[in-house]
């Protein structure tokens, strides 16, 4: 089961109509330093801010759901990643919705680390999101995959992180874009008319 770090809900009572735009953290929410859990190496992507901003403004609820297998591999605690979730939601200015990890190893089997949409369906259950018309954002096909399998709609940002390029019908994205603030367009551009406006 994936594990969540103090996981916070919006004002008022989950519903079925809850959308949600679930993010992966290293290399799209922040930049990319490997089993980083110091808070003053923690660096958003450019534009990040705004682009959470702009979503929850829209109605998103804006989720975390990352891998994390330093805390299996005993490279640091599991009670870091609060301090880092913290500092992510300072430089932010708000909270998140949800930030969920999965702190087992690559190979542990289990069924909550991406590609696998075990933290996406958890956050689904615990937040009332619908699935169908929410979306996963990702840097590698894995994150992916994991949103397809959950029935979410899926970007990735071709920023250089995908290194495998393992294609697949669960791999391919339905859009392609360079970085996070063209992925928070590309979501806004299907927002129904009255939505977008």
């Amino acid at each position: 089961m994936s594990t969540s770090v103090g996981a916070t809900r919006r004002s008022g009572p989950p519903g079925p109509d809850c959308v949600a735009v679930f993010l992966d953290k290293d290399g799209t929410l922040v930049e990319n330093v490997p089993y980083n859990v110091d808070p003053a190496k923690v660096r958003l992507a450019p534009g990040a801010a705004q682009c959470v901003s702009t979503l929850r403004a829209h109605g998103f609820r804006v989720i975390v759901v990352s891998n994390q297998p330093g805390v299996a591999m005993r490279l640091f605690a599991e009670s870091a990643l609060q301090d880092v979730r913290q500092e992510i939601e300072r430089q932010l200015g708000l909270p998140l919705d949800g930030f969920y990890y999965c702190a087992h190893r690559p190979q542990g089997g289990c069924r909550c680390r991406k590609p696998h949409p075990g933290m996406l369906l958890r956050a689904a259950r615990e937040h009332g999101v619908r699935l169908s018309e929410s979306w996963m954002v990702g840097d590698i096909l894995d994150d992916v995959e994991a949103g397809r399998r959950a029935g979410c709609r899926t970007v990735l940002v071709d920023n250089g992180s995908e290194s495998e390029w393992k294609r697949g019908a669960v791999r391919e994205p339905d859009f392609v874009v360079r970085d996070l603030a063209a992925a928070t367009a590309r979501i806004l551009s299907h927002l129904p008319v009255r939505d977008a406006a």
